[in-house]
């Protein structure tokens, strides 16, 4: 009996501990810290590289969506457009881009989930077709649970449906 307490307690601590996988990226400018619910944050070192993402990210604009919608708006096409050209600039060559699925507070978290994946989806193709290589893409969705606005209205909402960007060294 005591035995199967102790080895659940100690199951109990590996499923708690939270404990994280580093695993080296790039010969010491940065690397990937990988929690284990499967969040990950980038930690660059180069400060050259890092003023270079940061530069790029900002110069990035962000696809907006109708409620309930995944399907890029012909409005955002141009967006779409001067944001591959700037993922295919001599600068961002050599960076790996996320795009972020992100949907607003509306639907159950299962849902807003996946329609958070199909926007990034959606956007990753309209990159793809716009001449970025597929392989320096990943998608990955937020649901609801990063909003850019918090408070509760129409036009605070419609902030939330979008797709950001991140580069990646």
């Amino acid at each position: 009996m005591s035995k199967k307490l102790l080895m659940g307690a100690i199951a109990a601590l590996f499923l708690l501990s939270g404990c994280t996988d580093k695993a080296q990226v790039d010969a010491g400018s940065e690397y990937v810290d990988t929690k284990a619910d499967g969040a990950s944050t980038v930690t660059i070192s180069d400060p050259q590289v890092a003023n270079l993402v940061s530069r790029l990210e900002g110069l990035a604009k962000s696809i907006y969506f109708d409620f309930d919608q995944f399907d890029v708006k012909s409005s955002e096409l141009n967006v779409i457009k001067n944001d591959a050209d700037l993922f295919t600039s001599t600068d961002a060559a050599g960076l790996s881009i996320k795009v972020e699925g992100n949907c607003d507070e509306w639907g159950t978290d299962e849902y807003n989930y996946a329609l958070g994946l199909k926007r990034a989806k959606a956007v990753k193709d309209a990159l793809v077709t716009n001449g970025v290589p597929e392989n320096r893409i990943t998608i990955v969705s937020y649901g609801e649970t990063n909003p850019a606005c918090t408070g509760s209205s129409k036009e605070c909402w419609s902030k939330n449906r979008r797709v950001d960007f991140k580069l990646i060294p």
